[in-house]
């Protein structure tokens, strides 16, 4: 059997309610869920826009150098084994953004609306491996790069509000990149966790 596995389950599903990961990824019976407000995609989506082909260090001074060259598209990737079974899994999902840096390399970068912290780094941490995992080893027609040498998430926090006029408004806020340390080892190990 080869699981279709999202970075969104892996990362609050699977932590919530281990049994509900499994009734939905093996017997594709869905928790009920509350729909996250649309506010935060809208928020999301305006910011992909604005800062795909942009520099890194023109969005914020503490990101690596280098260009923002995607923005939310789609990863598959291929079967991935785990010893000590005979099922396989594959990672499907979509990311906010990616950088082309200047070394060479690439860094995958997540939006997030609220105050940074090193618990969400850690909690976000599955998310953006699975992104990597993906885009490392990517089934043919899917965005595929390599070498992944960085990943975190940038977090905008507001603080402020302006009027523009009666019917324009602007928040303002800090951006702060929390840094996600690659620990593909863990996260492989994880994996075998959950395909077993």
């Amino acid at each position: 059997m080869n699981y279709k596995l999202s970075p969104s389950d892996l990362t609050f599903l699977y932590n919530g309610c281990p049994r509900c990961f499994v009734l939905k990824v093996a017997h594709g019976i869905r928790q009920p869920s509350i729909p996250l407000p649309g506010i935060f995609t809208q928020i999301a989506n305006v910011q992909d826009e604005f800062y795909t082909g942009r520099r890194t260090e023109d969005v914020c001074p503490h990101l690596p150098p280098g260009e923002i060259q995607y923005g939310e598209e789609w990863v598959k990737s291929r079967p991935i084994s785990v010893p000590g079974s005979e099922n396989t899994c594959h990672i499907l999902g979509r990311f906010d953004s990616v950088a082309k840096l200047d070394d060479g390399s690439w860094a995958v970068i997540d939006f997030k609306t609220g105050k940074p912290s090193v618990d969400k780094g850690t909690m976000y941490g599955r998310q953006l491996h699975a992104y990597v995992a993906a885009l490392s080893d990517a089934e043919p027609d899917y965005l595929a790069i390599s070498p992944i040498s960085r990943m975190g998430l940038l977090y905008f926090t507001p603080d402020a509000c302006q009027q523009l006029s009666t019917e324009r408004q602007v928040l303002e806020g800090d951006l702060t990149w929390l840094e996600v340390p690659l620990d593909t080892g863990a996260f492989n190990e994880f994996l075998g966790e959950v395909v077993r």
